[in-house]
């Protein structure tokens, strides 16, 4: 098998982490928990990845040199997500009814959807570019990475099936997401590229790391301080640092 087709092949598996995680949270009889837990999860998980991840990557690629390019990519990212809040419901958390919580919910998950759709496509191409420099070291990043897009597919499983109660919906928002890495995968293929340049990839992973920093600080952070299954919350969050702390050492 071509280096090539690996390098698909890759990318496709990654999307399965993200399907186990939504099978997990679809099992689970007290979705209101799994929701809650689903939440402090992203939140660990999306923080651990900003230190142990993005802002080394995001040095290694642009350097100081070009650190006026990783200040607007971060605040363009924040801005983009920012200007969407107008397309999706009021989230307003105070004194929030069922409806209005449930609103909250499609929020959360659209948004977060969308930075990890972008965040999905620049790691399918990095893992298909590592693959067909070493195949060896490919599949060990690929595993890594798989392990943290377990509990975003509980997140994004959790949160739009309990705001539409549609699992025809839920599972094709859930195929994009985990398709996303896979179509990072076939640009590189066909542009017949091999490599990122490191100035296109620290600018992308810039507007990647201003997207999650809005999620953490104008979504999730919210919905933690208004639970009431805090120990939940926080359990997930424990939980979804641990999970990026093992995935380091794969």
């Amino acid at each position: 098998m071509s280096k090539e087709k690996m390098g698909l092949i890759a990318t496709l598996v990654l999307g399965i982490f993200i399907i186990i995680g939504a099978l997990i949270a679809f099992l689970s009889k007290k979705k209101e928990k799994v929701t809650d837990f689903a939440i402090g999860l992203a939140f660990g998980v999306i923080v651990m990845l900003i230190i142990t991840d993005l802002l080394p990557e995001i040095t290694e690629q642009l350097g100081l040199r070009y650190i006026y390019l990783f200040i607007i990519g971060t605040i363009g990212g924040f801005v983009v997500l920012k200007l969407l809040d107008y397309f999706v419901p009021d989230h307003e958390e105070d004194s929030m009814t069922k409806k209005e919580a449930k609103n909250n919910l499609i929020h959360i998950g659209m948004i977060t959807s969308l930075a990890f759709i972008l965040h999905n496509m620049i790691e399918g191409m990095v893992i298909y570019s590592t693959m067909i420099t070493d195949s060896n070291l490919g599949v060990l990043v690929m595993l890594g990475i798989g392990f943290h897009n377990i509990p975003l597919g509980m997140m994004i499983a959790t949160t739009f099936y309990q705001s539409n109660q549609n699992i025809s919906k839920t599972v094709l928002i859930l195929l994009g997401i985990s398709l996303s890495t896979f179509f990072g995968g076939l640009l590189m293929f066909f542009m017949n590229l091999t490599v990122i340049h490191s100035t296109v990839l620290g600018v992308l992973l810039s507007l990647t790391l201003g997207m999650l920093i809005y999620i953490l600080f104008d979504e999730l952070y919210p919905r933690i301080c208004h639970s009431k299954n805090k120990k939940i919350n926080y359990l997930g969050i424990f939980l979804g640092v641990v999970i990026l702390f093992i995935s380091l050492f794969l």
